[in-house]
C-alpha cells in the first residue's frame, strides 16, 4: 500500500472513530468501544483505557477475564501507564520485559505476554492528565513515532467524550442512590433486612426483563425503578404496617391504599425512572385474573413492568423470613409462582422465571454475599415453609 493510500486509510479510520464514539454516553460501553476502535486504527492486539481515580491516587481499567470483567487498579507512578499518568509524557517500549518501567502484574492476571507497549496521556479540558491510552503488541513490527502521534490524536478526540460520559455516570449514580434511599425509607418501616430485599428483587426484575426480550437499557431502567414499588407505605400508619398478626378488614383496606399513595408521589415526574416506578407502584398488586387491587386490572391492562416486578417481589418475599412467616425453599417458591400463573401472574413472566431460574439463584447468592448473609440463606435452601396458611398474606402484607 502506498504512502498516500496509507494516509487516506488512517484519515478514514479517524473519521469512523469519532463517529463511533460520539453516539455513546455510557462510560463502560464508551471505553469498550474506544478500545476496539483504537486497536483497529493502530493495528494493535490490545488496547486499555486507564482512568484516574484522584481520590485514591490510582489508575483503573476494566479487564475482561473470560465471561466476566474485573477492575484492575495500579498506583500512580507504577508500571508504564502509571508513569505516563504521573509525568504526562508518552512511553514507547520496543521490548517490554527488558524495561524496568514495565510491570508484569496485568499479564499474570489475564495470562498474556506483552512484547511492545505504546502509552500516551489522556488529558481533560483543563489540560490535566485524567487517564492513559495504552496499546500493546503491534500486529506487524513495532510502534513508531507516527503511531505515537496518531494515538495522541485519538486520545485528544476521545478525551471530551470520556469526560462527558464520566459526568453522566456520576449524575446517574447520584440519581440512583437517591431513588434507592427513598425506597429504603418505605421498606425500613415494614421489615428487617430491607436492603437485601430491595437489591434482590430489583436484580430479579432485571433478569426477568432481559429474558423476556427487553433491551439492556430497558431492563436496567426497570431494575432501578423496581425498589420504589412500595414507596406508598410511608403514608400507612405503623399500627397497620408493623402489625405482626392478621389485619382486620378495615386495616387491610387501608393497607391496600399504599399503591395509590405511591403512584401519586411519583406521578408526573420528569425522570424516566420515576415514571416507570409510578406505573409499578400503582399496579404491582394487580392480579392477572383481575382479582387484585387497587383497580382490578386484568391481563395486559396491567403495565408489563408491574407484572414483572410482581413476580420478582413475591418470589423474594417467599424465600425471605418475615415476622409473619418463615422462609420458603427456592423450589417451593418456584412451584408457588408456577401454580398461580394466569391467576396471580402473567404466564409470560412465569415462563421467564422458569427459564432464567439458575440466573436468579446466582443473583440471589451474589446479593447475599454482598450483604454478608451467606449463613442465613443456607437455611433458606433447606428449610420448609413454616406456615403455609399465610401464603396469601405473604403477597399482600410483605
Amino acid at each position: 500500500m502506498g504512502r498516500r493510500q496509507e494516509l487516506e486509510k488512517k484519515q478514514s479510520l479517524l473519521s469512523r472513530f469519532g463517529a463511533s464514539i460520539a453516539s455513546e454516553n455510557r462510560l463502560e460501553s464508551l471505553l469498550s468501544r474506544i478500545a476496539q476502535q483504537v486497536c483497529q486504527v493502530l493495528n494493535a492486539d490490545r488496547c486499555s483505557v486507564f482512568l484516574m481515580d484522584q481520590a485514591k491516587g490510582e489508575l483503573w481499567t476494566t479487564v475482561a477475564l473470560g465471561m466476566e470483567e474485573k477492575i484492575f487498579r495500579m498506583p500512580l507512578g507504577q508500571g508504564v501507564a502509571g508513569q505516563v499518568a504521573k509525568t504526562g509524557k508518552s512511553i514507547n517500549l520496543k521490548d517490554a520485559y527488558k524495561d524496568p518501567r514495565f510491570k508484569e502484574d496485568l499479564d499474570r492476571i489475564i495470562n498474556y505476554k506483552t512484547r511492545s507497549v505504546l502509552a500516551v496521556p489522556l488529558k481533560n479540558r483543563e489540560g490535566k492528565v485524567s487517564g492513559v491510552f495504552e496499546v500493546v503488541n503491534k500486529i506487524r513490527g513495532m510502534f513508531t513515532e507516527e503511531d505515537e502521534g496518531l494515538l495522541s490524536i485519538l486520545s485528544t478526540m476521545a478525551a471530551s467524550f470520556i469526560e462527558n460520559a464520566t459526568l453522566y455516570e456520576e449524575l446517574r449514580k447520584s440519581h440512583l442512590e437517591t431513588i434507592y434511599r427513598m425506597a429504603l425509607v418505605a421498606e425500613f418501616r415494614d421489615q428487617k433486612d430491607t436492603a437485601k430485599h430491595l437489591r434482590r428483587m430489583s436484580r430479579f426484575s432485571e433478569i426477568l426483563a432481559l429474558t423476556m426480550g427487553f433491551s439492556h437499557q430497558e431492563a436496567e431502567d426497570l431494575r432501578y425503578a423496581a425498589p420504589l414499588h412500595d414507596i406508598g407505605k410511608v403514608a400507612i400508619p405503623d399500627s397497620i404496617l408493623r402489625k405482626p398478626g392478621q389485619l382486620t378488614p378495615e386495616e387491610y383496606e387501608e393497607m391496600k391504599k399504599h399503591t395509590i399513595y405511591g403512584s401519586k408521589m411519583l406521578t408526573n415526574a420528569e425522570s424516566k425512572l420515576l415514571r416507570i416506578a409510578s406505573k409499578i407502584a400503582v399496579a404491582h398488586h394487580e392480579r392477572y385474573d383481575g382479582s387484585g387491587y387497587p383497580y382490578g386490572l386484568k391481563g395486559e391492562e396491567i403495565p408489563l413492568e408491574a407484572r414483572i416486578v410482581s413476580v420478582a417481589d413475591v418470589f423474594d418475599a417467599l424465600i425471605s423470613e418475615r415476622v409473619y412467616k418463615g422462609a420458603w425453599t427456592l423450589e417451593d417458591a418456584k412451584q408457588y409462582i408456577k401454580a398461580h400463573e394466569r391467576k396471580l401472574f402473567d404466564p409470560q413472566v412465569v415462563a421467564a422465571l422458569l427459564k432464567s431460574f439458575d440466573l436468579l439463584v446466582i443473583a440471589m447468592e451474589e446479593e447475599n454475599r454482598r450483604m454478608g448473609l451467606e449463613g442465613e440463606m443456607s437455611a433458606v435452601l433447606v428449610s420448609p415453609p413454616q406456615d403455609r396458611r399465610n401464603r396469601s398474606k405473604g403477597l399482600d402484607h410483605k
